[in-house]
């Protein structure tokens, strides 16, 4: 099994030797597939994975050409550091077992979390002016603000159907009995 993110158009084409075709159905990994995209502050590329079943993110700031060979590890470490940062007590162990194999498609396409991907950058947009400089933004924190904004993921348009991305990882971790 592995774990498959799905770039951007966007990201893509910044990455295009390293974005594996996609040609047959692939086995997902514990968490399902993510998608990326990109996202600029102070001209230094930042990455914004969002995890499709529970809405969850994580950013990979100042990701340079050099790192994506890279990645595998980058983003098993970076989300390890949210989870913490967040409260979720976790091994990297668990981590590796749940992230596995990381590999880059192509797009799939998939419109609802790439909605939830823009309207995560309005925010980020927001806070590159508050903050002026990547130097002296609080990522980790940033991300945790992200990941507590109300979100639905049902299709019902009821008050009782939201929650937050941060609830949702943790449900998730707590059912498949990964968090310590």
């Amino acid at each position: 099994m592995l774990t498959a993110i799905h770039t951007s158009r966007k990201l893509e084409k910044l990455i295009k030797k390293w974005v594996i075709p996609q040609t047959h159905n692939i086995e997902n990994a514990p968490l399902g597939k993510w998608n990326a995209t990109v996202f600029f502050v102070d001209r230094k590329k930042c990455w914004l994975i969002t995890n499709a079943k529970t809405q969850y993110h994580v950013i990979l700031p100042d990701i340079k050409a050099a790192d994506i060979a890279d990645i595998d590890r980058i983003f098993k470490r970076a989300f390890y550091t949210q989870l913490q940062y967040d409260s979720i007590s976790i091994s990297l162990d668990n981590v590796n077992r749940l992230l596995e194999d990381v590999h880059l498609y192509p797009t799939d396409n998939d419109r609802s979390t790439t909605a939830y991907q823009n309207q995560r950058l309005l925010d980020l947009d927001y806070w590159k002016y508050e903050y002026q400089s990547l130097e002296y933004m609080p990522i980790r924190d940033l991300t945790n603000r992200i990941n507590k904004t109300p979100i639905n993921l049902t299709s019902k348009k009821r008050f009782s159907g939201y929650t937050d991305a941060l609830t949702e990882m943790k449900r998730f971790l707590d059912t498949n009995a990964m968090v310590k």
